[in-house]
């Protein structure tokens, strides 16, 4: 026999081969091993994509600083007389365009690059080399506008930068700290050599402005991050959900196709089935009974009823088998007319009544008087009173009772009810008895075994019919089922005509 493995449909629903199966396990995998290989609140790949969105945001803003520079640097010169503002304002606006350059740069290559590490630390670095350009600002001091004013000024000119860097740069990770360091050291130092108390309240309240800022900035970074994880795990579900869809989507699509190539095989299996069988029984039956002539040995005689016996219980299954496929494969047609459904009670009644009475069980019919026709078919309407019958009988003990009901719904429709004193159904064994060969308990403990498709059949055809079964039953209280048909098909009754001349009905007697 060889290893190949057969790719027909009736061996696989579902392809497994397909690699693009996985691919929601491999992403939540790599995710995991992200977090995992994380030194820091987040993953290294919301990393890269929160650099990149600095970069396009920062590339966005460019202007901004060269248009906070010159209008501090006029608005300096302008009170101070000091060309030396100038040259400063030269100085940033030099090393504004390298850092422009740099996240442009940056921008390009995150995306496609391993090491955001880096790139962050290249980041930071622009942000040390525009802070010690601050930090020259701050150190410079203006003698023409007296202590008041030029304190006034710098520390209006710092907490603006600080405060548009902080703006800023919310998605790059400590650039607050590394851009107000160089500052920092300026004012402190020149507090220290001055030990004014201007220079030294200056120096620190830009520190708790530096605090400040640095914690709002990193909270606001721990929210982006968890936003950009929330959108990433709602991605990442959304395509899991694609690909589970998809999966059920083709193993319906491979059941639907099995189902309806099961009934289209069972459908055409009829003939071939039902032969056989005829044959079996119709030559077990003449051995059986000895028509041709005696067997000579009592065991034969036996064994020809045993094999009767058992070809009436597998055509009576086969037949099951064959009407439960034509419903679910759309093929059962209904030959609709109009028929009385305490009639068709009162005949299924006498052909179980010799049965009934074999096991000493009463069946007490309760049937209202004056009730309609109703519009369906006959046979499938038999149908559904014999075996709702033959299942009452088969699991009432030895001396029960069925009682069998016929009336009016409160719709105005008609039911059928059967009603028996039997062990009764475990509530939690109806949906097994209502599935297709399903039994309960009872039914496999006793010797009268059936198919399990009685109850599935009754089901089918009633809502055929377009109407509803119901099954209510308790553990040693008996089991009731109702059948029960819309009002719709419920035909109305005419007047007679007073000259024509009435007709008994037909009555029907059985054994």
């Amino acid at each position: 026999m060889g290893n190949t493995v057969s790719n027909a449909s009736d061996k696989h629903i579902v392809d497994l081969k397909r690699n693009r199966r996985n691919d929601a396990t491999a992403k939540a995998l790599r995710a995991t091993r992200d977090r995992l290989q994380s030194t820091h609140g987040g993953t290294p790949a919301f990393e890269k994509e929160l650099l990149s969105m600095h970069a396009q945001s920062s590339l966005q803003g460019a202007a901004i600083t060269p248009f906070v520079t010159v209008i501090f640097a006029a608005a300096s010169a302008y009170f101070s007389h000091d060309p030396a503002y100038v040259m400063w304002a030269l100085l940033t606006l030099c090393a504004h365009a390298g850092n422009i350059l740099l996240i442009r740069k940056a921008a390009q290559r995150i995306p496609i690059s391993k090491h955001q590490e880096h790139w962050r630390h290249l980041l930071l670095a622009g942000h040390v080399m525009m802070g010690c350009c601050w930090a020259i600002f701050a150190y410079q001091s203006c003698d023409v506008c007296g202590p008041t004013a030029d304190l006034l000024l710098k520390g209006a000119v710092l907490l603006i930068v600080l405060s548009v860097t902080a703006m800023c740069n919310i998605l790059l990770r400590q650039a607050v700290l590394y851009a107000a360091a160089p500052i920092v050291v300026s004012l402190s130092v020149q507090a220290a050599t001055s030990r004014a108390i201007d220079n030294i309240v200056l120096a620190g309240s830009f520190i708790i402005c530096v605090g400040f800022f640095t914690y709002i900035t990193g909270r606001l970074y721990t929210s982006n991050l968890k936003l950009l994880s929330f959108q990433n795990e709602k991605d990442d579900l959304i395509a899991e959900l694609e690909v589970a869809k998809s999966m059920s989507d083709e193993a319906r699509r491979r059941a639907e196709e099995a189902n309806m190539a099961k009934s289209r095989f069972l459908a055409s299996m009829s003939h071939e089935l039902r032969t056989p069988l005829n044959a079996i029984l119709g030559f077990s039956e003449v051995m059986a009974h000895e028509v041709l002539g005696p067997l000579n040995n009592p065991l034969y005689k036996e064994y020809s009823g045993d094999i009767h016996r058992s070809g009436q219980h597998l055509l009576a299954l086969i037949n099951e088998i064959l009407d439960l496929s034509r419903i679910e494969a759309g093929k059962y047609d209904l030959s609709e007319e109009a028929i009385s459904l305490r009639d068709v009670a009162e005949d299924c009644v006498g052909m179980v009544q010799m049965r009934a009475k074999s096991k000493g069980i009463k069946i007490r019919p309760q049937y209202e008087t004056n009730m309609p026709s109703i519009w369906a078919d006959e046979k499938a309407m038999r149908q559904v009173v014999l075996n709702l019958l033959s299942n009452a009988v088969k699991f009432t003990p030895e001396g029960g009772e069925v009682v069998v009901k016929v009336g009016w719904t409160v719709g105005g429709g008609q039911y059928l009810s059967i009603k028996d004193n039997g062990p009764g159904i475990a509530e939690e064994e109806i949906p097994v008895v209502l599935s297709a060969f399903g039994q309960g308990s009872v039914a496999i403990k006793s010797a009268e075994q059936g198919t399990g498709l009685g109850l599935p059949i009754v089901q089918a055809i009633l809502i055929k019919h377009g109407g509803e079964f119901k099954l209510k039953s308790r553990l040693r209280e008996g089991t009731e089922v109702i059948a029960i048909l819309p009002a719709k098909r419920v035909m109305q009754s005419l007047p007679a005509v007073s000259t024509a001349q009435a007709v008994e009905p037909r009555k029907k007697y059985f054994a």
